[in-house]
C-alpha cells in the first residue's frame, strides 16, 4: 500500500505530465501531426502492456482491476483510432495515378 506522501508524489508527477504534454501538443507543427499520432499510438501500446498487467494480477484490489480495465479500453479505443486518422492523413499525400 503507499503512504500518503509517495500518492501525493504521484499525483504531483501526474499534474506535471498533464501540463507538460499540453503544453507540447499546443505548439506543434501541423506538419507534424502525423509523426506525432504515431507517437501517441506508440506511447498508447505501452499504456495498453501496462494495464493489462494490472488487470491480470490476481493479488490486484478490485479498484486497480476496474482502473486497469478502463485504460485497456480507453488505450485501445485511443491507438485504433490514431492508426486510422494516420493512414487517413497519409492517404491525403499519396499522387493519384494518371491515365487510368
Amino acid at each position: 500500500m503507499h503512504s500518503a506522501s509517495s500518492t501525493t508524489d504521484l499525483l504531483f508527477v501526474f499534474m506535471l505530465a498533464a501540463f507538460l504534454g499540453f503544453q507540447l501538443i499546443k505548439r506543434v507543427s501541423p506538419l507534424l501531426h502525423s509523426p506525432l499520432m504515431s507517437l501517441t499510438n506508440a506511447i498508447a501500446a505501452v499504456v495498453i502492456v501496462g494495464a493489462i498487467m494490472i488487470t491480470g494480477e490476481a493479488a490486484a484490489p478490485p479498484f486497480a482491476k476496474a482502473l486497469g480495465f478502463i485504460a485497456v479500453t480507453a488505450a485501445t479505443i485511443n491507438a485504433v483510432s490514431g492508426f486510422l486518422i494516420t493512414d487517413r492523413m497519409l492517404k491525403m499525400f499519396k499522387t493519384k495515378k494518371k491515365g487510368g
